[in-house]
């Protein structure tokens, strides 16, 4: 699963994720999981005003000097590494996980 800006999504990628409403995040989905996106299809979303979509596998790689997931979660890690005796700083920590990891396209892991 990854999530793209709508910019690189291309017909035949399968979404991941329903793809609901910005400005109405809570009400029914525009598409479901599973739908298989065309031209026309990308065009409507893009004119919604949709930013990302979250596909099946990894179908982008990453832009040069972007970091993966894995990069980010160690940049955390050694961020917060002075700070492992503290318990408050220790959830801080587990909330900007939960963050990285969803905002790269993961589970809603915590």
């Amino acid at each position: 699963m990854q999530t793209i800006p709508i910019a690189l999504a291309e017909p035949e990628m399968v979404l991941a994720r329903a793809v609901k409403r910005a400005d109405n995040p809570q009400g029914p989905p525009i598409c479901g999981k599973g739908t298989v996106l065309t031209s026309s299809l990308i065009e409507r979303l893009r004119n919604m005003g949709v930013k990302t979509l979250t596909v099946e596998g990894q179908p982008v790689a990453a832009p040069e000097g972007e970091k993966g997931v894995d990069e980010l979660l160690a940049g955390l890690d050694r961020r917060f590494s002075r700070v492992e005796s503290i318990p408050l700083m220790q959830r801080l920590k587990e909330i900007c996980r939960a963050i990285i990891i969803r905002s790269q396209g993961g589970g809603s892991e915590r």
